[in-house]
């Protein structure tokens, strides 16, 4: 299924996918502190992008607890009500930067939109600890949750997992080996602007260069997270490239228009659609990479739309 999202011209949005909306652009010109890309490992810098600060937020949580799995930072989100379910999320940051608590706004909103408990992930990061160093993290807390997913108050079928950018592609590529393996079941995958093909460039990272992302730092990132190895075929580094994605769980892919990732994001829900499964891939236009970690206006839509696709994937796992 694809939704594309619409938007009024009294908005001040565009409705043409890949043409910049007025706001975003307007937001950078104004803040261009947001718009400077990073795209070198220098120590210092590296410190500061995984600090452990967050976006203002006006999101309120009824609670919210810091803990740790085998050693993994986690940070819980759980709302009043009953919980819907539990998604264990991983952040974005290209692999190599990012935290619990500069994604904060993102976890916060996921527990309120969907109402499930959110499990949020402090994964090693490279260069330090490069593949499969975070994506093995992401497995352990997703096992540690579907096995503990009672103490929260689900049963174990109403475990999902998310993620943004990097974290979608930790994400799909979870998916895959827990697929593989063949010992436990995900309720969904809710795949947000998720890096998928490795090295194999798509047009719009040509197109849209230079916007939050350039061809730079992808690379940078990238010979961070493989160690300078060619993941390029195995299926958990490079989702796009395994050989089938059949028998996958239910995934919503969320793309922007002016995204560098937007068309590998594309090529993933084609191949997840063509292989039977259940896939919702909406694309926000004219947003850049980070549009939902930015918490920009259309960040809300997207919430919105990854809710209630949450809410009806866990009532029907």
């Amino acid at each position: 299924m694809y939704g594309g999202a619409s938007f009024d011209e009294g908005d001040g949005m565009t409705s043409d996918e890949g043409v910049l909306d007025p706001w975003v652009k307007e937001f950078f010109e104004t803040n261009p502190d947001r718009a400077g890309v990073m795209d070198t490992l220098d120590p210092e810098i590296l410190e500061l992008a995984r600090g452990d600060y967050s976006l203002p937020c006006d999101i309120e949580i009824a609670s919210v607890e810091n803990a740790d799995v085998e050693g993994i930072p986690i940070r819980i989100y759980r709302n009043e009500e009953p919980p819907t379910g539990l998604v264990v999320y991983f952040h974005g940051g290209g692999f190599v930067i990012g935290s619990i608590g500069i994604m904060d706004n993102v976890a916060r909103n996921l527990c309120a939109s969907s109402g499930a408990v959110v499990i949020s992930v402090g994964y090693r990061l490279a260069p330090e600890n490069p593949y499969p160093a975070g994506l093995d993290d992401c497995e352990t807390v997703t096992r540690w949750a579907i096995a503990n997913a009672s103490t929260f108050g689900v049963p174990a079928s109403k475990v999902a997992i998310a993620g943004e950018s990097a974290g979608g592609n930790l994400s799909a590529g979870l998916a895959l080996r827990l697929r593989d393996a063949g010992d436990v079941q995900l309720a969904g995958q809710v795949l947000i602007y998720p890096g998928t093909s490795g090295t194999q460039r798509f047009p719009s990272r040509d197109e849209f260069a230079g916007l939050v992302l350039n061809e730079k730092a992808m690379v940078t990132f990238w010979d961070a997270y493989s160690a300078g190895r060619d993941l390029d075929d195995d299926p958990y580094a490079a989702p796009l490239h395994a050989e089938h994605l059949r028998d996958l769980p239910p995934a919503i892919v969320i793309l922007g228009g002016c995204d560098l990732l937007r068309d590998e994001g594309r090529a993933y829900a084609d191949r997840l659609r063509e292989d039977d499964v259940d896939v919702e891939e909406v694309c926000y236009a004219g947003q850049p990479h980070g549009f939902v970690n930015f918490d920009f206006p259309a960040a809300a839509l997207a919430h919105e739309v990854i809710g209630n696709w949450l809410r009806a994937r866990l009532a029907a796992a």
